[in-house]
């Protein structure tokens, strides 16, 4: 198999979790801090946190928390986002348009792997 020209630089998952706060409060046992964030109606909605080369980013979301379906989305991150986008179909990949990604990346593109799992792949600078 052969290594295409554009390729993903970086993969950062998205956890969505019922509580933010609480998700960032036991991270940051572990070591990792807060890098960005965005709030909605006054509470924590997302959060983005590193901890040396490791990073994890989590997303509010409703109803209980299920270990049996994790709520897991990866973000992938790509030096040229469009050039990667455009040689996808060639290998048979639906790539979705390019997007505005706020309040987080300004350009990402969602593309679903064979088992399902949904790749946001985001314009890296």
């Amino acid at each position: 198999m052969h290594s295409p020209e554009h390729q993903i630089n970086r993969l950062v998952p998205l956890v969505r979790v019922v509580d933010v706060e609480a998700s960032v409060a036991f991270y940051s046992h572990v070591g990792f801090t807060v890098r960005d964030t965005a709030k909605y109606k006054d509470r924590l909605s997302w959060a983005s946190l590193q901890s040396g080369d490791a990073e994890i980013m989590f997303e509010g979301t409703y109803g209980p928390s299920d270990p049996d379906h994790q709520r897991v989305q990866f973000y992938l991150y790509s030096h040229d986002l469009a050039a990667l986008r455009d040689q996808l179909p060639a290998a048979g990949i639906d790539a979705g348009e390019i997007n505005d990604g706020s309040p987080g990346p300004r350009e990402e593109m969602r593309v679903t792997d064979p088992d399902g799992y949904v790749l946001m792949i985001a314009q890296i600078d």
